[in-house]
């Protein structure tokens, strides 16, 4: 009421930066330390405001590191009282294959047969009984050198007990490793792990395992995506830079324009990207850029402002990314979108984040983003047509800038790393013909029992028949659903129909066209 807000002084409260907020933290350290029963490092404190300010955007500081510590201080004191989740998952498992054990005895005395069943449940059964008392054993290891660390850390201190103390510690972290399930104190290495567990963001130091794995991204990414090294190992620099502490913190990942013809592997490297860096495919926003070509088009993707129709209902790529803050953003053929919504993403590439229809700040830093185009698809073609002439990585680059000129602005250009992508080669699309027949294979056996093989012919074959094309990879692929999927899946229904037992399918070539199956039953 208008009354009231005139006797009432209003007054802007900002949120405290990082070094007035741990000292905030610090005031109450002890009240949780008694809560919990357990012990607060100092790193823990500064862990939990330095990684809350960066990845939990949604709420304030002190009350989110406040809400973070005092997380990870239960979660420590849980640790000490009660089974680990790798042991609790055993006996689960453990459980689920008795009971269901016991129903198919429970069957054979009513005459059913399933003794294939019972016997890998039998085998099933045995084998998580040994890894249950393994687990268990390391559990009660850990948990008695955690209690004998946390009775010297209590005792009187004297020469004496330091010495005991430090060979404790050692000895916990000789047996811990990389992966401890019983924590001593709470640490900064707990915080991140519960930040992770909250943002899905791996904010914590980099162990050994994940160091390498981020070493061998670009071979990693080779895996999936075929005949591209060079534009992998450049993704892959830039992801290692970031993973290593190194690169502009106020920026996403990374940016990059992948720029080529189509089905040489531009969409397939962001699915790679996903499912090696950042947990899974799930992890992917994919926007088809196609679908903004209008002006008025870019309240769509970070909502309308008020007094338009949709207020309040978010973005379609502010909300995507607000709900998968660690993700790869695939924003597919840019150059068909508006100058509009082009120049919508010079805040992300600059400042790495943007306001959505409300006005709230929505987080890009830790995503990376991917552009794909077609610009320059005929050129980049032509250039490569002959691989004594192919310009390297830089000339191709130069000589595809004029090209993207003539549909982005230059200052748009300047915020992303270009990355150019080669027409497939014979021996690529020979890999990539490989690769998905040996996915058919991997159906084939989980889902029927059935070993399929194939012949060397049977990849010329299909090489053969799809000659680098404007659809590229999509040929070979569109190859296989029409000729080898309709007459596989005739097949094994012909055999469920005659009740017979396919063992065996070789896949092969007679001559130069006829693709033959023999079947073993």
């Amino acid at each position: 009421a208008p009354a009231r807000t005139r006797r009432f002084q209003g007054w802007q409260i900002a949120e405290p930066e990082e070094i007035p907020a741990m000292e905030m933290v610090r005031g109450l350290v002890d009240t949780l330390e008694k809560h919990h029963n357990v012990l607060i490092l100092d790193e823990a404190v500064r862990a939990a405001v330095q990684l809350s300010h960066r990845y939990i955007p949604a709420r304030q500081l002190p009350d989110k590191a406040i809400s973070l510590l005092d997380t990870a201080a239960a979660r420590v004191a849980l640790t000490l009282h009660t089974p680990p989740a790798s042991v609790q998952f055993l006996r689960q498992q453990l459980k689920a294959a008795e009971m269901e054990r016991a129903l198919l005895q429970k069957q054979e005395k009513m005459g059913i047969q399933s003794d294939e069943r019972r016997d890998a449940l039998t085998a099933r059964i045995f084998s998580l009984n040994d890894e249950l008392t393994a687990s268990e054993s390391r559990w009660q290891r850990e948990l008695e050198l955690v209690h004998t660390l946390q009775e010297l850390r209590v005792a009187e201190s004297d020469a004496d007990d330091k010495t005991m103390l430090q060979q404790a510690e050692t000895a916990l972290r000789e047996w811990q490793g990389d992966a401890p399930v019983v924590f001593p104190e709470v640490s900064a290495a707990v915080v991140a792990a519960i930040v992770a567990d909250w943002t899905g963001i791996p904010a914590g130091r980099m162990v050994k395992d994940e160091a390498s794995q981020v070493l061998e991204l670009p071979a990693r990414l080779a895996q999936r995506v075929t005949g591209q090294d060079g534009a992998l190992a450049q993704i892959g620099e830039r992801i290692q830079t970031a993973r290593a502490g190194l690169g502009d913190p106020r920026k996403p990942v990374g940016v990059f324009m992948l720029a080529g013809p189509s089905g040489v592997g531009k969409t397939e490297t962001a699915l790679a990207l996903a499912e090696a860096i950042y947990g899974g495919e799930q992890n992917l926003v994919t926007i088809n850029m196609s679908e903004f070509q209008e002006a008025h088009t870019v309240s769509t993707l970070k909502g309308a402002p008020p007094g338009y129709v949709g207020y309040g209902e978010g973005g379609v790529l502010t909300e995507a990314v607000r709900r998968h803050p660690w993700s790869v953003v695939l924003l597919d053929e840019i150059e068909k979108a508006h100058h509009d919504v082009h120049e919508l993403f010079y805040q992300v590439f600059d400042k790495g984040g943007m306001e959505d229809g409300e006005g709230t700040h929505v987080d890009f830093k830790n995503t990376t983003l991917l552009l794909t185009t077609n610009v320059g698809s005929d050129l980049i073609s032509q250039m490569c047509e002959d691989p004594a002439l192919m310009p390297d990585a830089t000339g191709l680059k130069e000589a595809l800038m004029p090209e993207l000129r003539k549909h982005f602005p230059a200052a748009f250009l300047g915020r992303v790393t270009v990355i150019p992508y080669l027409p497939l080669d014979e021996t690529s699309r020979g890999v990539i013909a490989r690769l998905h027949l040996d996915r058919l294979v991997a159906r084939m056996s989980e889902q029927h029992g059935v070993t399929l093989t194939y012949s060397e012919e049977l990849v010329a074959h299909i090489v053969a028949c799809c000659p680098m094309h404007e659809t590229g990879a999509r040929l070979l692929i569109g190859y296989i659903e029409q000729h080898i999927l309709p007459r596989l899946s005739r097949y094994w229904l012909q055999a469920m129909t005659e009740k017979a037992a396919i063992r065996q399918i070789d896949i092969g070539v007679i001559g130069d066209e006829q693709i033959v199956f023999e079947i073993v039953c």
